[in-house]
C-alpha cells in the first residue's frame, strides 16, 4: 500500500500563495487517483479537488475552483496543489489521499491511503 507524505504548509497572508506536495515514501502514485482534503478546527473533513490517474484530469469544488490547481509530475512521483489567492477560510490541515483508478471523487470513502496532513494558516 502506498504511503503518502504531504509538505509545503505554512503561514501565509490573505491573497498569498502556497504549493503543497504529496509524494510517496513507498510505492508509486502513477496508477492512483489522488484527492485533496482539508479539515478546519471544529469542522468535518472536506474533499475539494482530485486528479485522475489516466489523463491528469481534475475536478474542484466551487470553494476553490479558479484559485487552486492540482497537477501531477510522474517523473517525481508527486502531486502538487498550487493554492493562490488564499483566504482566512482556507485555514485548515490539508491531506492528500490515494484511491483506485476508477474516476474522480470527493468522497473520503473512495480513498484508501492518507497522508499525515500539513497545516495551512492564512492570516495577517
Amino acid at each position: 500500500q502506498v504511503q503518502l507524505v504531504e509538505s509545503g504548509g505554512g503561514l501565509v497572508q490573505p491573497g498569498g500563495s502556497l504549493r503543497l506536495s504529496c509524494s510517496a515514501s513507498r510505492g508509486t502514485l502513477d496508477d492512483l487517483t489522488i484527492g485533496w482534503f482539508r479539515q478546519a478546527p471544529g469542522k468535518e473533513r472536506e474533499g475539494f479537488g482530485c486528479v485522475s490517474s489516466s489523463d491528469g484530469s481534475t475536478i474542484y469544488t466551487s470553494s476553490v475552483r479558479g484559485r487552486f490547481t492540482i497537477s501531477r509530475n510522474y517523473a517525481e512521483n508527486t502531486v502538487y496543489l498550487q493554492m493562490n489567492d488564499l483566504r482566512p477560510e482556507d485555514t485548515a490541515t490539508y491531506y492528500c489521499a490515494a484511491g483506485p483508478p476508477l474516476g474522480l471523487s470527493f468522497r473520503s470513502s473512495f480513498y484508501k491511503s492518507w497522508g499525515q496532513g500539513t497545516q495551512v494558516t492564512v492570516s495577517s
